[in-house]
């Protein structure tokens, strides 16, 4: 059950790309036919970096003399489009991968990538949960293949010296899941958050059952724009490339929407109660958005019902 709630969510996530996939439950030919119409679009950030964008995750690219680095892989049966996508770039076939989360829309080609020589590397509950042996919350049953998982865990992070750049990954505890990371080139002034970062296309998906929590969006958001400046190009999860103007817009939604939630459950109002209000109206905007506004109050309710998650957040 956990298998097809992660891959009913993750196909859902497509609603939130910017070449959206439509429904859950299709057939596997018609999912199957829907990936073959997927068209992997590049972008150019700097010397040596770019953003593919196509159904799930946006991909970040990093290539060069020392080989080419990619953040999150989508879905599986895309790998050969995203594979050609690099190669259009002038870049060696992938040799590093870092998954920014564990959820199969940034992951599902891990496999593939894998079985070709790529070294994974991860967040440890990103491994946990590939593997399927979470105690509690959200994880792969039946596992992932071995080929599939992280190969290089951390719990804060590490840096990667590529390419000419410094490229810093950071664990930011506690946000979209409990296991993501942003990844920042340092020269090329270039920062991917993962889905602690949505831009435009919907509200923010926080996965409670994962360990995600709202305060933990909030805090990569923050301590983001202190690691950005006006020219860094700031790659979303999903949505079109930002800026730190759109982040900080970003994050003015979240203390609004966080704060009306947090004063009227001191007034003892109800979940209810709190969705009538509407506080995340002014930017639910999207019609064909995957998370709208009752649902991202109700995972804000939750957020203040499971405040530290304390029993996922171990040194490893």
């Amino acid at each position: 059950m956990k298998k097809i709630l992660s891959q009913t969510m993750s196909i859902a996530l497509l609603a939130a790309s910017p070449l959206a996939l439509t429904a859950c439950g299709q057939s596997n030919a018609q999912e199957a036919d829907r990936f073959a119409k997927v068209e992997i679009k590049t972008e150019q950030l700097a010397d040596g970096v770019a953003v593919l964008f196509g159904a799930g995750g946006n991909i970040g690219v990093s290539y060069g003399p020392d080989g080419t680095v990619l953040i999150d892989d989508q879905f599986a049966p895309l790998t050969p489009k995203i594979q050609a996508a690099i190669a259009a770039l002038g870049a060696e076939p992938v040799k590093y991968l870092i998954n920014t989360h564990w959820h199969g829309d940034h992951s599902g080609g891990n496999e593939n990538f894998g079985k070709t020589g790529a070294l994974i590397m991860a967040h440890d509950h990103v491994r946990e949960r590939m593997m399927g042996t979470q105690k509690s919350g959200k994880g792969n049953d039946p596992a992932s293949p071995t080929e599939a998982l992280p190969v290089v865990t951390y719990h804060d992070g590490l840096k990667l010296h590529l390419n000419g750049d410094e490229v810093q990954v950071k664990h930011m505890k506690h946000a979209h899941t409990d296991g993501d990371s942003i990844i920042f080139w340092k020269k090329a002034n270039v920062i991917h958050m993962g889905d602690t970062f949505f831009n435009k296309v919907t509200l923010p998906f926080i996965d409670i059952e994962s360990g995600g929590n709202v305060a933990g969006i909030l805090a990569a958001a923050e301590t983001v724009l202190t690691m950005v400046d006006d020219e860094t190009k700031i790659i979303p999860g999903h949505g079109p490339m930002a800026n730190k103007a759109d982040l900080i817009a970003y994050r003015d939604m979240l203390k609004s929407v966080i704060g009306t939630v947090e004063t009227a459950r001191t007034e003892s109002k109800t979940l209810a109660q709190i969705q009538a209000m509407k506080p995340a109206a002014r930017w639910d905007t999207n019609k064909d958005a995957f998370i709208k506004g009752d649902a991202f109050v109700e995972a804000v309710y939750k957020s203040f019902e499971n405040p530290a998650h304390k029993e996922h957040d171990h040194k490893h």
